[in-house]
């Protein structure tokens, strides 16, 4: 995985057991997951992408929040 993650997040990205071939990411902010893939993807490339664009919705501003 070569995807720059920005600060406090980190993603894991490994084989799914249960789908042989596939990948799956877990999302974690300072430690704590928040997220995890509910599909497997077909390459660790893949779940990285699919990982990143997990952590730019989480950084959007929630709605009622500042």
């Amino acid at each position: 995985m070569d995807a720059e993650v920005p600060h406090p997040y980190s993603i894991t990205v490994e084989p799914l057991k249960k789908l042989e071939g596939h990948s799956g990411w877990a999302l974690r902010r300072n430690g704590t997951l928040i997220e995890r893939s509910d599909r497997g993807l077909t390459t660790e490339d893949k779940a990285c992408e699919n990982a990143t664009k997990a952590i730019e919705i989480d950084m959007k501003p929630k709605a009622g929040f500042r």
